[in-house]
C-alpha cells in the first residue's frame, strides 16, 4: 500500500489530488482551443481585411503579447492570493475577451479584434502561470515532469477541437471569393462580404466565452488543494534575481521563447505553406487552404498521440535526453521543409508535431526543478517566454510576404526560423541531460 502511495503521480503524503487534477487539466484544453482557433486566424483576417500576411501576423503579436505582459502581474498575484484564484481570474479574462469580439465585429474594423485577442490572452497567462505549477505541486517531486506531460496531454484535444471548428464553422463559411477577386470589390460590396465574413468568424469565440464561464463556476465550487499556496509575501526583485541566477531556470526560459515561436509558425504558415503548394498543382485559393488546415489536424492528432507516447516513455529516458533526439528529429523534418517544393515537404511539416509534442512540458519542468514556493515566479518566467510567438511569427510573415528568394518559394524558405529554434532546443536538452546524469 505505501508503495503505491509513493509512486503515484497524483497523490502526495496519503492525499489524493485527482479531482483537483481533473478540473485543472480540463483548463489545459480551454487554452489550447484558444491557441489553435486564432492560427488560422491569421489567414482568414488578412482575406476578410484585405492585409498582407504580415499586417494578419498581428493577430498573434496580439495574442501572445497578452502572455507577455500579464506573466509577472499574475505571478504576483498567485503568490498574494492563491493558484485557485489566479485561475479564477483568468478565466474570467477569457470569457471577458472571448465576448468582446461581438462589439469588435459590429466596428468593422481589424484592430478591436486585436484588443479582444489582448484581453483573451491576459487571461491565458493569469490560467497558465496558475495551473502549470499548480500541477507540478500536486504530488512528489519526482513524478512532476510526468505529471505535467500527462495534464499537458490534455491541451492538444482542445487545440484539435480549436482547428476543427475553425475549418468547419469559420474556413469553411467564409465567403468563397478569392484573394484577387476581393481586392476587385467596391468599398460597398468590400464592406458587405467583410461584415458578413465576420459575423461567422465570431459565433465560435461566443460559445466559448460562454463555456469557460461555465468552468469558472465549477472550479469556484470545488475544494481546491492548499499545499502550494503557504508564503503570501511578494519579495518581486530579489525572488527575480534568486532565480535568474540558476542556470538550469535562465536557460529554460531561453529556450521556452524559442519553442514556443517554432511551435507557432509551423502550426500557423502551415496554411501559407499548403495553399502555395496545393494552388501550384491547380487547385483554387478556398479549397487549398481548407485543405491545408486538414492536414493541420493530421498534425495535431500526431502531436496528441506522441504527448501520451512520450509521456510514458519518460518512465525509462530521463528528460534532457529525450528532448534533445526530439529536438534532432525536429531539425531533420525542418530541412525537407525548406528543400523539398512536393507534398513530401508537406508530410516533413506535419511530422514536426510529432516531435514537438514533449517540449512545452518537458522544458517547463526541467526550468522549474528544484525552484520550491519560486516556481511561482518561476513559472511567469517561462509564460513571458511565450513571448516567442508573438515576436518570431511577425518575422516568418515578412519572409513570406517576398514571394521568391534566392530562387525558392519564400514560404519554404521562411522555415529557416524554426530550424534556428530547434537547434536552441537541442543545445538545452543536451546541456540538462549533462546535469541530470550528475545528479
Amino acid at each position: 500500500m505505501n508503495n503505491t502511495k509513493k509512486t503515484s503521480i497524483l497523490s502526495k503524503d496519503g492525499v489524493s489530488y485527482l479531482i483537483p487534477f481533473i478540473m485543472i487539466t480540463s483548463c489545459f484544453a480551454l487554452w489550447g482551443f484558444a491557441n489553435d482557433i486564432t492560427n488560422p486566424m491569421v489567414k482568414a483576417f488578412s482575406k476578410i481585411f484585405r492585409m498582407s500576411v504580415t499586417d494578419g501576423a498581428l493577430v498573434q503579436v496580439a495574442f501572445y503579447g497578452g502572455y507577455f505582459a500579464m506573466a509577472f502581474p499574475a505571478a504576483m498575484f498567485i503568490r498574494r492570493f492563491s493558484y485557485k484564484a489566479g485561475v479564477l481570474l483568468g478565466l474570467g479574462l477569457y470569457a471577458v475577451g472571448a465576448f468582446l469580439f461581438f462589439p469588435a465585429m459590429l466596428s468593422g474594423s481589424y484592430y478591436p479584434f486585436l484588443i479582444a485577442y489582448f484581453i483573451l490572452t491576459c487571461g491565458l497567462s493569469f490560467l497558465e502561470t496558475s495551473s502549470n505549477p499548480y500541477i507540478l505541486s500536486m504530488g512528489t517531486e519526482e513524478t512532476a515532469t510526468r505529471r505535467l506531460n500527462l495534464a499537458q496531454s490534455f491541451n492538444p484535444m482542445g487545440s484539435l477541437l480549436g482547428m476543427y471548428v475553425a475549418m468547419n464553422f469559420i474556413q469553411n463559411r467564409l465567403n468563397p471569393m478569392d484573394t484577387v477577386e476581393r481586392s476587385q470589390l467596391s468599398i460597398s460590396e468590400f464592406e458587405a462580404v467583410r461584415d458578413s465574413d465576420l459575423s461567422v468568424l465570431i459565433t465560435p469565440y461566443l460559445i466559448i466565452g460562454a463555456v469557460v464561464l461555465l468552468m469558472l463556476l465549477l472550479v469556484r465550487l470545488v475544494k481546491m488543494p492548499k499545499n502550494a499556496d503557504r508564503s503570501h509575501d511578494i519579495n518581486f526583485l530579489p525572488t527575480l534575481k534568486r532565480i535568474a541566477h540558476i542556470p538550469h531556470y535562465r536557460e529554460g526560459v531561453i529556450t521556452q521563447f524559442f519553442y514556443v515561436g517554432a511551435q507557432i509558425m509551423c502550426w500557423t504558415f502551415i496554411i501559407q505553406y499548403g495553399t502555395r503548394l496545393f494552388m501550384a498543382g491547380g487547385m483554387e485559393e478556398k479549397a487549398a487552404e481548407v485543405l491545408s488546415q486538414e492536414y493541420n489536424i493530421i498534425a495535431m492528432v500526431i502531436f496528441c498521440i506522441s504527448r501520451f507516447v512520450c509521456t510514458f516513455i519518460l518512465r525509462y529516458l530521463s528528460p534532457g535526453f529525450l528532448l534533445k533526439i526530439l529536438a534532432v528529429a525536429a531539425c531533420a523534418f525542418t530541412v525537407g521543409v525548406i528543400f523539398l517544393q512536393n507534398i513530401l515537404g508537406m508530410y516533413c511539416l506535419v511530422g514536426i508535431s510529432a516531435c514537438m509534442s514533449l517540449m512545452f512540458p518537458t522544458i517547463y519542468g526541467i526550468a522549474l526543478r528544484g525552484l520550491g514556493d519560486d516556481a511561482k515566479f518561476g513559472a511567469a518566467g517561462l509564460i513571458m517566454a511565450i513571448l516567442g510567438g508573438s515576436v518570431l511569427p511577425p518575422l516568418q510573415a515578412s519572409i513570406i510576404d517576398q514571394g521568391t528568394l534566392l530562387g525558392m518559394p519564400a514560404v519554404n524558405l521562411s522555415f529557416i526560423l524554426p530550424l534556428i529554434c530547434f537547434i536552441v532546443i537541442i543545445v538545452y536538452g543536451h546541456r540538462s541531460y549533462v546535469r541530470e546524469r550528475k545528479v
